[in-house]
């Protein structure tokens, strides 16, 4: 499913974050060291090589609602973009960290002349953020901040399931 809002096309896919090729740079719900980890800072970091946690050391640690960016390594993209997404129920306010993921993601993306992001649903998995209300921060998120984007012109939500898939264009598919 896709919308357009404010001439940025928005869209949902249930896929692999890993092989989203064509697009210039991909999102890592990453830890606060940025390291390999699990989930998706796992899948992530296997499909990049080690050089990627090697750019990322002197980067970390960062803070719930942070992003860093660093080159893709072998991945199929040119950057990655790391947030920290808010460990649900401790790390608060765990809605307003979790949108500022999503803000300071697209302000690196911006002033890195990006013009296609990949996002997974960030903080759903092992940080236990319930997937709805995920759903609707980052897609709220995404939709206030398109009017401000230059560079930015498709963003893509990657998600692993088909409950997430759904949820979210369930979610998409309300705005206007």
């Amino acid at each position: 499913m896709e919308r357009v809002v404010s001439g940025i096309k928005i869209e949902c896919i249930q896929g692999d974050i890993t092989k989203q090729a064509g697009f210039d740079a991909i999102v890592n719900a990453a830890n606060a060291q940025l390291r390999t980890g699990g989930g998706v800072a796992g899948a992530i970091h296997r499909a990049a090589g080690p050089g990627l946690e090697q750019e990322c050391r002197p980067l970390a640690p960062i803070k719930p609602g942070q992003a860093v960016i660093t080159g893709a390594h072998k991945l199929p993209n040119r950057y990655v973009i790391h947030c920290l997404g808010p460990v649900y129920g401790v790390d608060k306010p765990s809605d307003k960290l979790l949108a500022e993921c999503y803000r300071n993601a697209l302000k690196l993306a911006e002033e890195h002349g990006i013009c296609s992001i990949a996002f997974p649903a960030i903080s759903t998995g092992v940080f236990g953020y319930p997937m709805k209300e995920a759903a609707e921060i980052a897609i709220n998120t995404v939709w206030e901040m398109a009017s401000s984007l230059k560079s930015v012109k498709v963003i893509r939500f990657v998600l692993w399931s088909e409950e997430a898939t759904r949820i979210h264009e369930e979610v998409l598919g309300t705005k206007h």
